[in-house]
């Protein structure tokens, strides 16, 4: 049998597509396309008092998180919810409705992988949006998370209170979400 020949890929600190969706910011890892969309990862760096997502489950994807920084709370239904520390670790199975926030005081950092990876493309399509002035609203977020298998699951369902949050939730903000890309550099 013959020796694959396949590099390895080195992703250093410094390196990575980043990009901000409202107050939080993404840098792709691994976007797929050196795995044959086998794994994605992203590192999200997450504000204090921020909320995520509108809550939702995937029905194509695993995702991962490994709390690097601080703590993010996740939230599934009938109000469940874990405060993962730093080193801690939550897997979200395809079908699991769920979303995060950081409602405390200090900023939070997770490393994230998707599998398989086509997810990442959800981000970039959401950064997309708001490099072309688009507002990013929960009707308008739902509709993106629609075309990546994602389905959104009411507040009042996963009974999240997410106007601890500046009394709105970063998506329910009419400000446009994505302005800033940049490719950054080793």
């Amino acid at each position: 049998m013959e020796t694959p020949n396949v590099p390895i890929n080195f992703v250093p600190a410094t390196a990575g597509a980043t990009f901000k969706l409202g107050t939080i910011t993404i840098r792709i890892m691994e976007d797929g396309s050196r795995t044959d969309n086998r794994i994605g990862s992203a590192e999200f760096t997450v504000p204090a008092h921020t909320s995520g997502p509108p809550p939702h489950w995937h029905e194509m994807h695993d995702e991962t998180f490994l709390v690097t920084q601080g703590t993010l709370r996740f939230h599934a239904l009938n109000g469940q919810t874990i405060d993962a520390k730093t080193g801690d670790y939550v897997t979200v199975p395809t079908r699991s409705p769920h979303t995060f926030s950081n409602p405390y005081d200090q900023e939070a950092k997770f490393f994230n992988t998707y599998t398989p990876a086509f997810y990442i493309n959800y981000f970039k399509l959401l950064a997309t949006l708001g490099e072309a002035g688009k507002p990013m609203n929960p009707e308008a977020n739902r509709k993106a998370m629609a075309y990546f298998a994602t389905i959104g699951v009411s507040d009042d369902e996963m009974e999240v209170d997410r106007t601890q949050f500046f009394g709105k939730t970063q998506t329910d903000s009419k400000e446009t979400v994505g302005t800033e890309t940049k490719k950054a550099t080793a």
